[in-house]
């Protein structure tokens, strides 16, 4: 089996049980989020493999009439204060368990960026990160690198995408949840 078959598959699975095991979650934040903003969940055009641009789905954690920016650049007076805790959990994130299911994304990888950051394009264009699907999480961003560093964030996806394995796949997931994953990244070796 292919490393792309074989990371498919437990991406479709872990994917699966995640979703399972957090339906309880995603329905309470469903309803406090209808309340709080009357529209739970966020939906943006990103850039994923090859190029291709999908929908991705995210709990809402800021005003509806946000413009569509980065979250580096946006107003943080924005984020509501449901949002602040979401995003500070990371359960704003848990609807992409549905972009990994439907094959948008897989549970590692480069994290998608939008269309209109041109400087993340160029540079992942580059160094060829765009054959890989993106990800929830990454090496990226267990080592404390975002979008507004677009020459180091496409150097350490195409570093982690061109060293991938099943191990270093697990690595990363493990990484993120970790209390210092910040820290423990500094050790993790290719």
């Amino acid at each position: 089996m292919q490393l792309s078959s074989s990371i498919r598959f437990l991406d479709i699975i872990l994917s699966f049980i995640g979703l399972l095991l957090t339906l309880p979650i995603i329905i309470v934040l469903f309803c406090i989020l209808l309340f709080d903003s009357g529209s739970p969940f966020f939906f943006q055009q990103r850039v994923g493999r090859k190029q291709k641009m999908f929908t991705l789905i995210k709990f809402r954690t800021m005003n509806k009439n946000m413009k569509d920016v980065p979250s580096h650049l946006s107003d943080p007076a924005m984020v509501s204060k449901t949002g602040l805790t979401l995003r500070k959990y990371k359960l704003d994130e848990l609807p992409q368990l549905f972009n990994v299911l439907f094959g948008h994304m897989s549970i590692v990888g480069p994290r998608p960026c939008l269309p209109s950051q041109h400087d993340v394009i160029i540079e992942r264009q580059t160094l060829g990160v765009f054959n890989f699907r993106p990800g929830i999480t990454g090496l990226s961003q267990i080592s404390g690198i975002d979008m507004s560093m677009p020459v180091e964030l496409a150097l350490k996806d195409a570093e982690m995408m061109n060293n991938f394995s099943i191990k270093k796949y697990i690595g990363i997931i493990i990484l993120t949840f970790s209390v210092s994953s910040f820290s423990d990244a500094i050790k993790y070796k290719k």
